[in-house]
C-alpha cells in the first residue's frame, strides 16, 4: 500500500525522531480528518466511509484507536497496529501528512498552483478522471477533450454530466488508453490507487490531488505520478475548526491552507 510505503521511507531517514512522536490532537469530521502531531505539525486527509454503518454488540470496540483512545497514541503504535478499519487508514495518511510538511519544501513545488494549469491542453486528449471532482470535470467537460469519469456510484455526476460516465470497476477499459489520469487522494485513504496505478500506460499524464495526497512524494513518484495536488496548511488552530464543523475540501482553501502542486521533474 502506499500508506505503508510512505511509512517506511520515512523510517528510514528519521527513525529516533517517529519514536518520539505522538498524536497531539485530532478532530474526524463528515469530510475531512485533521491531526495535530507533538512537533506542532498539521495533517489533514479525506475521512473514508465508515467501514459500517451498524455496529453489532459483540464487535463493539472501546481500544486503541477508538474515541477517546486516539491522542497521545505514538505514531508508531498507529503504523504497527493490527487493527483495520477505514478510520484507521484514514488517521494513518493524516499522519503522514503532518509529518511530510517538514519535507515537501525539499522538491519541486509550484505555490498556490492547480496540477490543471500545468498541462499542455493545446491538442485533443483522453482524459479520465477518478472521481466525481466536479471542478476538474466541468473544466473538462464540452471541450474538444474526450472524458471518462470512473465512479462507482453515476448519481454521483450532474444529469449532465451522465454520457461522461464509467463503471468503477471498468477502470481496466479506460486507463490505458487515457493521456491524462487524474485521481483524487481519497483512494489513497481507502487503499485503491495502486490497483487504478497499475492499469495506466506509462506515457500517461498522472495527477493525484486533493488533501490526502499532500505526502512526501517518493512512492508516488515511483509509480509513474508527474503532478501531486496536495495542500499546505497555514493555519492550524482553524484547520480544526473547519474539519469539526463539516468542512469540505474547498473550505480549507478559504480559510487554513493554500494549494500547492509538486512536480516530479524526472517524468
Amino acid at each position: 500500500m502506499i500508506t505503508h510505503k510512505t511509512y517506511t521511507f520515512l523510517t528510514s531517514s528519521m527513525q529516533h525522531k517517529l519514536d518520539d512522536l505522538y498524536i497531539s490532537d485530532v478532530a474526524i469530521g463528515m469530510f475531512l480528518t485533521a491531526v495535530k502531531l507533538s512537533d506542532n505539525t498539521y495533517g489533514v486527509a479525506s475521512t473514508a466511509e465508515p467501514s459500517e454503518t451498524f455496529c453489532p454488540k459483540k464487535n463493539r470496540d472501546y481500544g486503541d484507536f477508538t474515541p477517546t483512545k486516539i491522542k497521545g497514541k505514538k505514531v508508531t503504535e498507529l503504523f504497527e497496529t493490527s487493527k483495520q478499519s477505514n478510520s484507521i487508514n484514514t488517521l494513518k495518511v493524516a499522519v503522514l501528512n503532518a509529518i511530510s510538511s517538514m519535507f515537501v519544501a525539499n522538491y519541486t513545488i509550484y505555490d498556490k498552483t492547480d496540477p490543471y494549469n500545468l498541462l499542455d491542453l493545446s491538442q485533443p486528449k483522453t482524459v479520465t478522471i477518478v472521481g466525481a471532482f466536479q471542478s476538474y470535470i466541468k473544466k473538462f467537460a464540452k471541450t474538444h477533450h474526450k472524458l471518462f469519469v470512473l465512479e462507482l456510484d453515476g448519481n454521483a455526476l450532474n444529469a449532465d454530466q451522465k454520457e461522461y460516465f464509467v463503471p468503477a470497476a471498468d477502470y481496466h477499459k479506460v486507463l490505458p488508453i487515457s493521456d491524462i489520469v487524474i485521481i483524487t487522494g481519497l483512494t489513497i485513504v481507502n487503499n485503491t490507487i495502486e490497483e487504478l496505478l497499475t492499469a495506466i500506460n506509462c506515457n500517461t499524464e498522472v495527477i493525484v490531488t486533493g488533501p490526502s495526497s499532500s505526502m512526501i512524494p517518493d512512492v508516488l513518484f515511483e509509480n509513474n505520478v508527474k503532478y501531486i495536488g496536495a495542500v499546505r496548511i497555514t493555519n492550524g488552530e482553524k484547520l480544526f475548526e473547519v474539519v469539526s464543523q463539516g468542512g469540505h475540501g474547498y473550505h480549507l482553501f478559504e480559510y487554513c491552507a493554500e494549494k500547492i502542486c509538486i512536480i516530479n521533474e524526472k517524468k
